[in-house]
């Protein structure tokens, strides 16, 4: 077999999603590691006055794209921005290049889709479904096709504890789902919703779970790989570690905790977090649609799907995300922080939500009233507002665990040549947790806050000043107790004065009985 980058060499790739997190990761590895790639072809939608063009040419010029811009300055070039809407009949899509696609496209990543999790369902079918649906069809009309890849989750089937790496049958039959939401209006679609998801916990992996059954039933002869990783986080090795843009997932909820903003969440401390990092999915990605396509005269004609997840392999725990993003924030905090990174998880539901008021709510509102006093703007409550949202979506997957066969994605490691175990490397036995947590949380810092290092000393001096607030806070606490409660009782001082005379005496008992023993 040739190897990874030969195989690319002088083959036009069709990208979706582009300019999404995934997708830009996995636009910058093609062209930066696969330099002789002939093209990428990536479907893009006018956005905010912005020509398709505009917006790659704007894309391309963020700190992602650095090292492939010193590596390969005429990189740009190989990108051809085609204009199309995926929502839109034919994909919105010319007919100059719907033919320049069917005739030169080797090569299809269908990236895009909605990630938001509570998307109305209508939406989510359209995006999820309804644009996968498309894709296949313009993917039939290639002359020279060789692969599909179909990017799906490894929460498509999380109403399941094992999931092996089969496409299982569908919740409810799409097309009838398709016909039947064309004449609802969105008020039923609503109501309806609850029902038609059952176990599922939001539209988004239910959608998802529909979609791969779309991908098994209208592909025909196409050679199809499907890739489903689990909660993607920031980049572990590549092109440099810590990179993530976005408050999407997890990155949201480690800013807020290192802001001070989220103190307590719900969560199994024992549940597995099943992060991977961006690039050891789009590696993967990249290698498996090398496998199917140069295999495709002798293999069988089978989806070849990859859960693409690390807690059966490398497993992490809640418990121990808590630790690491604690320890990083109070190391190296984030500026202006709100009170001092202390996130605790709790499996509970009536400990968080006592937590939840005490620590979010009164706080906030405590806050705003300062804020309104000194004829600011109160925004804390609308800022716990939403983080108690997001909290929410994210519930069902902290407090669960699941387990993922990967037997596929282990046969398509021991495929890989030495050279491209090196270049592809998404062997996550590799992966160090601790250290790729520390990268995380600072890449949220540096690329998602854009807070420059050398505004550590102060916004360690920053937490330091929040420290002897909140032990003042504390003191005051201790001596406005003391002066109600106790001062004022005397059946308060007796049971103070007795609980201290017992302390006295087993301190004095204990240093009597070491001195005995030495």
């Amino acid at each position: 077999m040739v190897s990874i980058p030969e195989y690319y060499t002088g083959k036009n790739v069709l990208i979706t999603g582009a300019t999404g997190f995934m997708g830009k990761v996995l636009l910058e590895k093609l062209l930066r590691s696969c330099p002789g790639v002939k093209a990428a072809y990536v479907l893009v939608r006018p956005k905010s006055g912005q020509s398709p063009r505009a917006r790659i040419t704007d894309m391309i010029t963020c700190k992602l794209f650095d090292r492939l811009r010193e590596e390969q300055p005429d990189f740009a070039e190989k990108i051809v921005a085609v204009n199309s809407d995926l929502t839109i009949p034919d994909l919105d899509l010319s007919k100059e290049d719907q033919d320049t696609l069917a005739d030169c496209i080797n090569i299809v990543f269908h990236c895009a889709a909605t990630i938001r999790f509570n998307e109305p369902l209508k939406d989510a079918m359209q995006l999820n479904v309804l644009a996968t649906q498309k894709m296949v069809s313009l993917a039939h009309k290639m002359k020279h096709l060789e692969v599909f890849i179909h990017v799906s989750t490894a929460y498509a089937n999380c109403n399941r504890e094992l999931i092996e790496e089969v496409i299982y049958p569908p919740p409810v039959d799409y097309r009838k789902l398709i016909d039947t939401l064309e004449w609802m209006d969105d008020k039923l679609v609503g109501l309806m919703t609850p029902k038609l998801i059952g176990e599922r916990p939001n539209t988004y992996t239910y959608t998802k779970a529909l979609a791969e059954h779309l991908v098994q039933q209208e592909c025909g002869n196409l050679n199809v790989a499907i890739i489903r990783p689990s909660i993607v986080g920031a980049s572990w090795k590549e092109p440099f570690p810590g990179w993530i843009d976005n408050f999407n997932g997890p990155s949201g909820i480690f800013i807020a905790a290192g802001k001070g903003i989220l103190r307590t969440m719900r969560a199994s401390n024992s549940a597995v977090a099943d992060l991977v990092p961006v690039d050891v999915v789009i590696n993967t990605t990249l290698a498996a649609a090398w496998y199917s396509g140069s295999q495709r005269h002798t293999r069988p004609k089978s989806i070849l799907i990859y859960n693409c997840t690390t807690g059966s392999i490398n497993p992490f725990h809640w418990g121990e995300v808590e630790n690491c993003i604690n320890m990083t924030f109070k190391t190296n905090p984030l500026e202006q922080a709100f009170r001092r990174p202390n996130v605790n998880l709790r499996s509970n539901p009536f400990t968080n939500q006592y937590w939840t008021t005490v620590s979010h709510t009164i706080p906030a509102l405590l806050y705003d009233a300062y804020l309104w006093l000194t004829g600011q703007k109160p925004r804390m409550m609308k800022t716990i507002t939403r983080l108690h949202k997001a909290m929410m979506v994210l519930e069902y997957f902290t407090s669960h665990s699941w387990v993922w066969n990967t037997d596929n994605v282990t046969m398509l490691l021991n495929q890989l040549g030495a050279e491209d175990r090196k270049v592809f490397n998404f062997d996550v036995r590799q992966l160090h947790w601790a250290e790729y947590m520390e990268n995380y949380c600072m890449g949220t810092k540096k690329y998602v806050l854009n807070e420059e290092l050398s505004g550590l000393p102060a916004a360690r001096k920053h937490l330091n000043k929040l420290r002897n607030i909140r032990y003042t806070f504390n003191t005051v606490l201790v001596i406005l107790i003391w002066r109600i409660f106790i001062a004022r009782s005397q059946m308060a001082r007796n049971i103070w004065y007795f609980v201290v005379s017992l302390c006295f005496k087993f301190l004095s008992y204990f240093r009597a009985s070491s001195t005995l023993r030495y």
